[in-house]
């Protein structure tokens, strides 16, 4: 009976000319100490303990991203604050026939809509003109036509739980329309568009 378990027993296969001379090789081959790391058993990424953190880190980076690729211009922005704080203010501080040249409409021609509210105002530095008008099929829309040149891109969407969209009249003044409900600035469009036409 062998007493030794650290000798192997002899006629062993484990203890042939070419195991011993493997194993001498192998001894030259690395330098004593530590195995080097790519021995080492790797963890997958996804079992790393800063995967969570890095997972939240993405999402929030993207989250970001996403918000501030949908959002509207500044100007667009300012305008859809403004008709916010200004949502319930009544009144006509200007004649009708004022505001409907700068609507690109008809001096003898009604404004569309049942008006709640006609007024300049100014929005990030620029003079705009405030309409704001309620249609029976559609709902309330304030329309804002700016004064002068503005370079603002035709475009249209949904930003602080509110519609809106941007349009250049024929003269190319930029008319940007705002809405709680998308249905409303269509039926805007459509009632301006009608005002013009006649």
């Amino acid at each position: 009976m062998h007493d030794d378990p650290f000798e192997p027993a002899s006629g062993s296969l484990l203890d042939s000319e070419f195991d011993l001379n493997a194993r001498a090789g192998l001894s030259m081959a690395f330098p004593s100490g530590d195995p080097p790391a790519g021995l080492y058993r790797h963890r997958p990424f996804w079992k790393k303990p800063t995967m969570p953190l890095m997972l939240l880190c993405g999402l929030l980076v993207s989250g970001i991203g996403g918000v501030l690729a949908v959002r509207p211009p500044e100007l667009v922005r300012g305008a859809i604050e403004h008709e916010y704080y200004e949502r319930t203010l009544r009144g006509q501080f200007m004649s009708t026939a004022e505001l409907a040249s700068k609507f690109d409409l008809p001096a003898h021609s009604p404004v569309p809509g049942f008006t709640q509210l006609i007024r300049p105002c100014d929005i990030n530095g620029k003079v705009a003109y405030h309409l704001t008008t309620f249609f029976e099929k559609g709902g309330m829309v304030t329309l804002f036509a700016f004064d002068g040149k503005t370079d603002l891109p035709q475009g249209r969407g949904w930003w602080s739980n509110v519609y809106w969209e941007v349009k250049h009249d024929t003269n190319g003044k930029v008319v940007v329309m705002v809405a709680q409900k998308e249905k409303a600035i269509s039926a805007a469009t459509r009632a301006f568009d009608e005002a013009r036409r006649s």
